[in-house]
């Protein structure tokens, strides 16, 4: 089961067990030694007791700390808990050591715990690839793996089946569903000498194909290797605490140095092994046992919250990419949009109104599975009208151009630019401005319908929440055509749109706009189809719609169970809102810290002073952290 800890995680668990029952057992000796009369060994057993339950909670702060020093990475957090820890130590409040890395370790697998949500193995993405292809061998059609076929050979691709390899469709007239290379909504014409690429889906048709690349050359192949190589080259996002001991370590090291070696040196009578012990009291003051407690809780407690509102974030380093978002890159179908073809646009031509032009393109669909008969459908019947029947086998498919009917005794036509020339209907040639199906009655146009997908409800507060926030910069990349990307665009008030992308094109463009906003803020990426998850593996934080694609869920750092994309703004808010706890955490620690640390230096702090302001700042800290769960 997914609940159950990893052979990892109970090995932590145990270790921390056993160095908290070794400090419990270290007490009972301490106080065994301290009795009149008592042995002259037990204090020192106490010591080693306690040194062993020291060694096994902090054994991987102590390693780390010592790789980075020989990385040259000296002053982080590891670093001083490591100094401080050891110095408490040399100063006899050993308690003080072994309570600091436990706690270290309980905030480092609180943090763990979110972690393990993080992105799982791509393999969803070969449902990209069927398991089979059948292929000519003679005079008969066999199957075979994807993977044996080779340049030049034939495959028979169904209706419904998935193409297995790039290649040309050379026998057959129908066409494909491209959405989940492309991500483009409207079905592709396939007849003979167009182009085939492994993951499109036959529709309505037998196609024969011929290979032109072997399948591990293929699109599909490229999909699942852009992915990997963009999860490899991504950058891992430093967390807000990491960047924070930059400065803070250094700082306390450098003023605890001055404390031991100024005062002996420039005022007469004092004692360098005075001051040097209340250096080791401000180094123990200043180990950051608030902070490792409070801030891996406040990105926990950030990361609960928003998953009560059904947007799943993988991992704290994810909370603060976002919280840093400057640039936020849409997907159009299906994230912005809602990926469902609608009547859009009516345009009857001379002689003829809309009722007539939308009936007699129900009419002309009756009998058609096509999606976008379907939509023009679902427009004549929203009305409360029944669809118009046609005559008894007097309706036709033809595949790649569109149907044809016999209602009331007149021939009605519905499909593409290619059945008008097909049938001989004069009409005006012109570029088409989106998804259009032209219309034509007993021989006669009767004018054309725009189809699309339409934005979804909450697209335009979305975007605007977005510049509420602050995010400098809003973009589409699309697969489709730039008709629909613009149409789209325009009414969402995108200004900066990319079409036509395939999904190395959609990678190439992200490329390009992260290193154009590198150093200005993080760069978000939205997407829900399996083309978008090499983009969205590559983002700074990749977000995903939950009823979207496996394999962008599975490429995704925060998936949005409604999708809605309104939730992307909510997203941000609650990352800055978690950064904004966590960072009230720290000057209030930081402040008590120093404030005790400046007694210490002048002999006004004893240790159980500071180890009471440094538990009170914890407690303090943790309270204030829960906020992030609401």
């Amino acid at each position: 089961m997914a609940s159950k800890l990893s052979a990892s995680a109970r090995r932590e668990l145990a270790l921390l067990a056993a160095a908290a029952a070794l400090a419990v057992g270290g007490f009972f000796v301490q106080a065994a030694g301290a009795r009149p009369g008592a042995a002259a060994w037990l204090p020192k057993s106490a010591t080693l007791v306690f040194a062993l339950a020291y060694l096994l909670a902090g054994r991987d702060v102590l390693l780390s700390a010592a790789r980075n020093i020989a990385r040259g990475h000296v002053f982080d957090e590891l670093f001083l808990m490591a100094v401080a820890s050891l110095g408490a130590f040399a100063i006899g409040a050993m308690e003080e050591a072994i309570g600091v890395m436990v706690f270290y370790k309980i905030g480092e697998m609180l943090q763990e715990a979110a972690a393990n949500k993080s992105r799982r193995s791509i393999r969803s993405l070969l449902a990209l690839r069927p398991d089979t292809a059948r292929v000519r061998r003679g005079e008969e059609w066999v199957d075979c793996r994807p993977e044996d076929l080779a340049p030049g050979d034939l495959v028979l691709v169904r209706p419904g089946e998935r193409v297995p390899v790039d290649g040309t469709v050379v026998d057959g007239d129908g066409s494909f569903d491209t959405s989940s290379m492309t991500g483009e909504s409207a079905p592709r014409p396939a007849a003979a000498g167009t182009e085939a690429l492994s993951g499109f889906i036959a529709l309505d048709a037998a196609l024969t194909i011929r290979a032109e690349r072997p399948a591990s050359e293929s699109s599909a192949a490229r999909i699942v290797e852009l992915v990997e190589n963009a999860s490899k080259s991504k950058a891992r996002t430093e967390l807000f605490i990491t960047r924070f001991a930059r400065w803070y370590t250094p700082s306390v090291v450098i003023a605890a140095l001055l404390v031991a070696i100024l005062p002996p040196l420039l005022v007469p009578g004092q004692r360098f092994a005075d001051w040097a012990y209340r250096a080791l009291i401000m180094l123990v003051i200043s180990c950051p046992c608030a902070l490792v407690i409070s801030v891996p809780l406040g990105y926990f407690g950030g990361l609960g919250g928003a998953a009560r509102r059904g947007i799943l974030i993988k991992g704290a380093s994810i909370l603060d990419a976002l919280a840093d978002a400057k640039t936020v890159v849409f997907d159009k179908t299906g994230t912005l949009t809602d990926g469902s073809f609608s009547v859009r646009e009516l345009e009857p031509a001379d002689g003829f109104d809309e009722e007539a032009l939308l009936g007699g393109a129900a009419a002309a669909g009756t009998h058609s599975n096509h999606p976008l008969a379907v939509a023009i459908r679902e427009a004549w019947a929203s009305g409360g009208r029944p669809v118009p029947a046609c005559d008894d086998s007097g309706f036709s498919e033809i595949p790649g151009h569109g149907t044809v009917a016999m209602v009331g005794g007149r021939e009605v036509l519905a499909g593409g630019d290619r059945l008008l020339h097909l049938k001989g209907i004069e009409h005006e040639c012109r570029p088409a401005s989106g998804t259009e199906i032209h219309v034509a009655i007993a021989g006669r146009y009767a004018g054309r319908i725009g189809v699309g997908d339409g934005l979804k409800a909450d697209g335009k507060a979305a975007l605007s929440s977005l510049r509420g926030l602050g995010i400098r910069r809003i973009a589409m990349l699309t697969g489709d055509s730039g008709a629909s990307a613009d149409r789209v665009a325009l009414e969402a008030g995108i200004t900066e749109v990319h079409h036509g992308l395939l999904p190395e094109g959609k990678l190439e463009r992200l490329e390009a706009i992260l290193g154009q906003e590198r150093g200005r803020g993080s760069v978000i990426f939205v997407g829900d189809g399996i083309n978008d998850a090499p983009v969205i593996a590559r983002a700074d934080a990749g977000i995903a719609m939950g009823a979207g694609s496996d394999a962008a869920i599975e490429s995704a750092d925060v998936v949005l169970m409604s999708g809605e994309p309104s939730r992307v703004a909510e997203a941000i808010f609650r990352a800055r809102r978690t950064r904004a706890i966590v960072t009230q955490n720290i000057v209030f620690a930081l402040g008590i810290k120093l404030a005790v640390m400046g007694l210490g230096a002048f002999g006004l702090a004893a240790m159980w002073e500071a180890v009471l302001a440094d538990v009170g700042v914890a407690l303090l800290a943790v309270l204030n952290s829960t906020r992030a769960l609401r």
